[in-house]
């Protein structure tokens, strides 16, 4: 007898075609039947050893946060509620060109260093892999929900060039190819960039058009966090675009927005632009979060010549007034590349965490209401917390359009991120919120999408781009990874306020036919697993 039927749901199929009522069974961690209400009637339905009633909840597939920071916390919190509870089955992670395989030694500090602020210091975690197919390995011994991976493009840098504002040399370039290629191999679905974020952005197109033949040629894609979501955020797109057509690799883009003020109502031209591409053939997806303000860390807007030679040379020109003077001066006059060629407004930029405790009262305020605070020019405040956090301070940037939020997750291609940075005092509600605020506030309150068309960009449409030809639709032989929601309730919890609210309306999460979530609670199953490119 199979292990579970999960009784009359209302299955939206990921398909985008309409709902049906049915009996789910599964066993053996995959849909083994599914008996339609009408095809029934006058037969004996499916039995199991276990019988979930699943009357008012939707049954769905698990949905593929295409964006995610777990890279560490899937690792050091089996809990891992913050995503299993929304219905997460399956975490993209490697993104924006810095984590934490392939390194060495030395490597590996200076990553762990540049992106405290996204993943936390990690002293709490043993680093027992240097490559790909070694952390994929550690992922193997058991997470919460399932993971793939993207080759870092900043960190294989970091490894061949180091931190340097350089062109990579042939030998170099040669090195870069082979880790690429050592990455894929070993299980990567693709590769990340971080074209604001050093070093990654040091890479000319030549170079990264030479790494993403290598991505295309074992059928995995793109996916660059480009080189700005501001001041000339179009140009930036195009570059993507004409880049990985040139290179023959299917792309996508992530966290796709239009930010800051120069953006409003924008969107309508990235949609064009997008369609001309797809039309001539190109092989495009995106993702984005249900939110307006971003996050990441406020080192992160600091010039591009700034982040040269990696973190200690940051502080070290942090320190010496001239050099400071002009990091100002690009912030806030200029507008520095890492603030995407925008000048910094100072009042939009939030510290959402610190790693020094001292500066704990810094949190939950913008530098500019800090520094009218303490009586100081902003860039004074800022720059004491980059010195005084050692470059680990995250920030919210709230420089997003509702229009264009809601433009872009219409689109065909669209599909689910949640860019989820777990650490600090007030992280970004997006962490913990995204899938049940695409579900309650924009498909219920907004109709935005209808339920079935958002079920599709959550599920099917990353699984396809991920080329996983057994997940993301509910259908006889997939896996089961699986989620049941009340449409009426399903809803996030958090807020800008309080951020590590779970979301209500989501009792049932199943991965690989496992219960992760069962009557609205977090369960002790680790069934996760690293989910490998295939072949």
């Amino acid at each position: 007898m199979e292990e579970l039927v999960i009784r009359d749901a209302d299955v939206v199929d990921g398909s985008g075609g309409p709902s049906y009522r049915a009996d789910v069974v599964v066993d053996g961690g995959r849909i083994v039947a599914i008996v339609q209400e009408a095809a029934a009637a006058g037969c004996q339905r499916p039995k199991a050893r276990r019988e979930l009633d699943a009357e008012g909840l939707v049954l769905s597939p698990g949905f593929i946060d295409m964006h995610a920071h777990s890279d560490l916390a899937l690792l050091r919190d089996p809990d891992h509620s913050a995503k299993a509870a929304q219905g997460v089955t399956l975490e993209v992670l490697g993104q924006d060109g810095l984590s934490y395989a392939p390194v060495d030694d030395r490597t590996l500090e200076e990553v762990r260093r540049a992106v405290t602020g996204w993943n936390g210091p990690g002293d709490d975690v043993d680093f027992t892999w240097r490559s790909v197919g070694e952390y994929l390995d550690r992922l193997d011994e058991g997470i919460a929900v399932n993971a793939a991976y993207l080759i870092p493009q900043g960190t294989v840098r970091a490894l061949a060039v180091g931190w340097e504002d350089r062109e990579a040399t042939p030998g170099e370039l040669d090195r870069m190819r082979h880790l690429v290629a050592e990455g894929m191999e070993q299980g990567a679905v693709g590769m990340s960039s971080g074209l604001t974020y050093t070093p990654g952005m040091y890479a000319k197109d030549a170079e990264l058009t030479a790494l993403c033949r290598v991505v295309a040629s074992y059928g995995g894609y793109y996916c660059p966090h480009h080189r700005s979501y501001g001041a000339g955020a179009l140009q930036a797109y195009e570059e993507m675009v004409a880049l990985t057509r040139e290179a023959g690799c299917a792309l996508h883009l992530a966290h796709a927005t239009m930010n800051f003020g120069v953006n409003k109502g924008r969107a309508p031209e990235l949609l064009s632009l997008l369609d001309d591409a797809l039309a001539a053939g190109a092989d495009i997806s995106l993702d984005t979060y249900p939110y307006t303000p971003g996050s990441t860390t406020l080192a992160a807007l600091l010039p591009s010549w700034a982040g040269a030679g990696g973190p200690d040379a940051v502080l070290e020109r942090l320190t010496r007034e001239e050099s400071a003077e002009r990091v100002r001066h690009d912030l806030e006059v200029v507008g520095a590349d890492g603030c995407h060629g925008v000048p910094v407004e100072w009042d939009t930029v939030e510290i959402s965490g610190v790693t020094n405790p001292a500066l704990g009262d810094f949190v939950g305020r913008s530098v500019q209401e800090s520094a009218d605070l303490r009586g100081e020019a902003p860039w004074s405040t800022a720059r004491r917390l980059l010195l005084e956090d050692r470059l680990g301070s995250t920030i919210l940037q709230h420089v997003g359009h509702e229009e264009n939020v809601r433009a872009i997750m219409r689109h065909p291609v669209h599909t689910g991120g949640s860019d989820g940075i777990l650490q600090g005092g007030k992280p970004h509600p997006r962490a913990y919120g995204t899938f049940p605020r695409y579900l309650g506030h924009y498909v219920r309150e907004l109709g935005v999408l209808s339920l079935e068309e958002c079920v599709a960009h959550l599920t099917a449409r990353p699984a396809a781009r991920l080329r996983l030809p057994d997940r993301g639709l509910v259908r006889e032989g997939f896996r089961a990874d699986l989620v049941l929601f009340d449409p009426a309730t399903v809803a996030a919890g958090s807020s800008f306020e309080n951020p590590r609210v779970l979301p209500t309306g989501i009792p049932y999460v199943l991965v690989d036919g496992r219960f992760v979530i069962e009557d609205g609670r977090r369960t002790d199953v680790l069934a996760g697993r690293a989910v490998r490119r295939t072949p």
